[in-house]
């Protein structure tokens, strides 16, 4: 039985032996001449005129959490629309609709809460 665990335990050391490799590497061949140039941050060719750990506003993280909310919903109606015709002729067309309909009845009501209280407005 643990024979059968070898081929896994060979790739996980593989792997892993790789992954020091690659991060090892550069440390000690790469050069290490440092000068206040090449020690600020570079940001598209561009000077940096903030400080790189400024905090974001709640407003961005709220909108990315909502953009990955309603990203999900299009990933749950997908299988779900590539089985409607099965489901359709196998079952009556309402037991085929209301689930989905149930499903997004819900997501445009957190939608519609979420307009009202203003966390899609970017003022």
């Amino acid at each position: 039985m643990a024979i059968s665990y070898l081929p896994l335990l060979i790739a996980i050391v593989v792997v892993t032996g790789f992954g020091v490799i690659a991060v090892a590497m550069p440390h000690f061949l790469g050069p290490s001449r440092r000068n206040k140039q090449k020690l600020q941050p570079y940001e598209s060719g561009i000077i940096p005129f903030h400080d790189a750990r400024r905090p974001f506003p709640v407003k961005y993280y709220l909108v990315a959490m909502l953009f990955i909310l309603f990203d999900i919903e299009v990933i749950f109606m997908f299988p779900w629309a590539a089985v409607m015709r099965q489901l359709r002729d196998n079952y009556s067309v309402m037991f085929a609709l209301a689930p989905m309909g149930f499903f997004l009845l819900i997501l445009v009501v957190g939608l519609v809460y979420e307009w009202r209280k203003g966390a899609l407005d970017w003022d």
